[in-house]
């Protein structure tokens, strides 16, 4: 079944790999007790499931929205002789929330965390022929124990949470690899001068091994050089000759692929891109290759109606960023869930921005713990999207409304940030509390113009508006300030009275676009104001504030949408 067949990684793509995407076994373990059964040694399980696709979904086939706290899957793989000559690795891109992974009956790994992606090297516990893939996930979103993001903890979706996802919801996929491969490569393409830097990582340590880099631009040969790797990590510089810079709007794009070299004898080849980028603060303004870019965010929460988390294909992904760059945005805040990366794949051949998130509801942080809970499952996304050059953020947190007990949780992940990637600013925790950050932000869903013009006004004065000044550190009015969530103006199609949003609805399509545009313009024209991110990109279930629907489609009459659009691209005053 051709279901998500796509690579799943095209930043760091191999040749030689098996989509395992379609139909697998399932048994929704309802008493958790299926490990103490044994039932991974079972020959079949009672159903069918489609993957990548979540059970609480339609298109997994299942559609079961209860809560189910153990699942498990099966799918009978063939692997060759020839394949098993040397490596084979599974990977997941996501599976909420703990997994464990069992090959022909013994086990292969556990992984903790609903949002990231692993891979075991299985190749052991194979043999030729045919292959029984068993994986479990347990997943448990009423204890507070997992971080959960928007999922719901009651049985019903309610206020801003909806239909919870469990176990696997990004595709599954095997690589065939030597035995000595290239684990990653972390480009760092932030001198405008063209100095790139390459971190390179081996497996396993290796002194006889050479790397062959060869740089393309728009499929002309730019650069073709080979250094020697003289461990299992090696840092790396190339000098591009010719220097097209990757810029909202305009994303210029280098190809790049990797040679491994042993005594001579190619070993690994991978593919991948980069783009060249800097991100800068100076003073009030976020600069993007020494320019102020204003950031015209939409908040985008990646929820669908029949796929929930995963978008039922490629062009589902494509089709948002073009509804948010058509609506006048330049770029998305992602919101309480990491995305799957062929996102931002697509954001960034698009030249469209976004901010880095994680799920972050269902993190107690008036408890410690927390932190070990947290800071693994954040530094696994940080690596994993660190060569995209559309990500010019990282925002771990959302909301952080119990930080006051322990602000050190909130700091140890801003500084853990800090030092795997030094390139970009960090937003602590988006609408408070802060407590250490590069860029203030306040969550303001006031729907009065007047009153929300004259709170900004003040900050010609001196007087910034801080949500939580007796909690938070105190903005000075020296680092860029952001209305990181606003507007959420409620606009039901179907005029469904459960529905919410933020505010009296308006009367008619022309108050929605009045009011929208009044509140837009407000914080574009306020030069001590750096970027917006309006609420929200689509209807998600009872919560309908989007400017589209659910299901993509219009609410408002395009003449509507020119309207609005116009307002959101206007020129801002911090860009003048």
């Amino acid at each position: 079944m051709n279901v998500r067949s796509e690579h799943p990684t095209p930043s760091f793509m191999r040749e030689n790999w098996l989509n395992l995407n379609g139909e697998w076994e399932f048994y929704n373990d309802l008493s958790a007790s299926g490990t103490e059964r044994r039932v991974f040694t079972e020959k079949a399980f009672d159903q069918k499931i489609i993957v990548p696709f979540c059970p609480e979904s339609t298109l997994s086939g299942i559609h079961f929205t209860d809560f189910m706290p153990s699942v498990w899957y099966a799918k009978e793989v063939e692997i060759s002789k020839q394949q098993l000559q040397n490596r084979v690795i599974l990977h997941i891109g996501a599976c909420d929330y703990i997994t464990t992974v069992y090959i022909n009956g013994s086990i292969a790994g556990t992984h903790i965390g609903g949002y990231t992606p692993f891979s075991f090297d299985i190749t052991a516990l194979l043999q030729p022929g045919k292959n029984r893939l068993v994986i479990h996930a347990e997943d448990d979103v009423r204890t507070n124990a997992h971080l959960h993001g928007k999922q719901s903890k009651r049985y019903y979706s309610a206020g801003c949470d909806y239909t919870r996802t469990t176990g696997i919801w990004q595709t599954v996929w095997l690589e065939f690899l030597p035995q000595i491969y290239l684990k990653r490569v972390k480009v760092t393409a932030t001198d405008l001068s063209g100095i790139v830097r390459l971190e390179a990582f081996l497996n396993e340590y290796c002194h006889d091994a050479e790397l062959l880099v060869e740089i393309r631009f728009k499929n002309k040969e730019i650069l073709k050089q080979t250094f020697q790797l003289p461990g299992a990590y090696s840092a790396l510089s190339v000098q591009i000759p010719e220097i097209y810079l990757w810029e909202p709007g305009n994303p210029n794009l280098y190809d790049i692929t990797y040679r491994l070299m042993i005594h001579g004898k190619l070993q690994d080849t991978v593919s991948g891109y980069f783009g060249i980028r800097r991100i800068d603060i100076d003073g009030k303004k976020i600069l993007i290759n020494g320019k102020p870019v204003f950031q015209r965010l939409i908040l985008d929460q990646g929820f669908y109606p029949d796929g929930i988390y995963t978008a039922p294909s490629d062009k589902a992904l494509q089709n948002d960023i073009r509804l948010s760059m058509q609506a006048g945005f330049n770029g998305a805040r992602l919101h309480q869930k990491v995305f799957e990366e062929r996102f931002l794949y697509h954001a960034d051949r698009l030249g469209y921005i976004v901010w880095g998130e994680f799920a972050s509801w269902g993190a107690i942080l008036s408890d410690a713990a927390t932190l070990h809970e947290f800071l693994p499952q954040w530094i696994e996304a940080v690596e994993r999207d660190y060569n995209h050059p559309c990500v010019v953020g990282w925002c771990p947190y959302n909301e952080t409304w119990d930080c006051m007990q322990i602000p050190t949780n909130i700091s140890a992940v801003y500084y853990a940030t800090k030092a795997i990637d030094p390139t970009r600013p960090v937003i602590d925790t988006s609408g408070g509390f802060h407590i250490v950050t590069d860029i203030y932000d306040v969550h303001d869903y006031d729907q009065n113009p007047e009153s929300f013009s004259k709170r900004y006004e003040k900050h010609a004065d001196g007087e910034f508006y801080v949500r939580e000044p007796q909690h938070e550190i105190p903005y000075d009015g020296k680092m860029p300030y952001l209305v990181s969530e606003y507007g959420g103006i409620h606009w039901s199609v179907e005029k469904d009275e459960s529905s919410w949003g933020y505010g009296d609805t308006p009367q008619s399509h022309k108050d929605f676009c009045k009011r929208y545009c009044e509140l837009t313009e407000i914080l574009l024209d306020n030069p001590s104001i750096a970027g917006f991110c309006y609420t929200q990109l689509t209807d998600i279930e009872q919560e309908q504030n989007g400017l589209y629907s659910y299901d993509r489609s219009l609410k408002f009459s395009k003449d509507i949408y020119k309207i609005m659009a116009a307002s959101t691209s206007k020129k801002a005053a911090i860009e003048k």
